[in-house]
């Protein structure tokens, strides 16, 4: 049996465990710089709310989420940081139960959940359709610091 909950500071370990089982599944580990101290700093802030996927006391997946403002509707939205189930859990309810949780945590105050999915995660992509949530193609830009420096650079004020 799946017991989700939310996340204490007491999680901050097995979440920075897990998190760099997910990077590392993605080819991204180089990009991830929190650690088990930064994410009890994280697990405290009201924004962040984490939820962890338990069976037998051991945690086996869990979803992070941040709310944050919505410009358009003046209102907050819930932003799906993160859905990740251990390899060996997978294809056994753990990741809809998760995404049980984080909608039940959104009908709180009754607002959207957003999030991006790879284009090449096409089980995801099925996943999240069956869920019936709205896929819609939307490329993702970032600005890293270095890469915005230099811009600012070659740029007039």
């Amino acid at each position: 049996m799946v017991e989700i909950r939310e996340a204490s500071l007491a999680d901050a370990a097995v979440l920075d465990e897990m998190v760099r089982e997910l990077a590392a599944h993605e080819n991204s580990l180089e990009h991830v710089h929190v650690d088990a101290g930064r994410w009890r700093h994280l697990l405290a802030r009201p924004d962040v709310t984490v939820l962890i996927a338990e069976s037998d006391g051991a945690a086996i997946g869990f979803t992070s989420t941040v709310r944050r403002l919505h410009l358009w509707s003046g209102g907050d939205l819930l932003a799906l940081d993160d859905l990740y189930v251990r390899p060996e859990h997978r294809d056994k309810g753990v990741g809809g139960a998760l995404m049980s949780a984080v909608a039940r945590l959104a009908a709180r105050d009754d607002i959207s959940v957003i999030w991006g999915v790879r284009l090449d995660n096409h089980s995801g992509q099925r996943f999240y359709a069956r869920l019936g949530a709205t896929l819609n193609t939307k490329m993702t830009a970032s600005w890293t610091p270095d890469r915005y420096r230099r811009h600012l650079a070659t740029t007039a004020h």
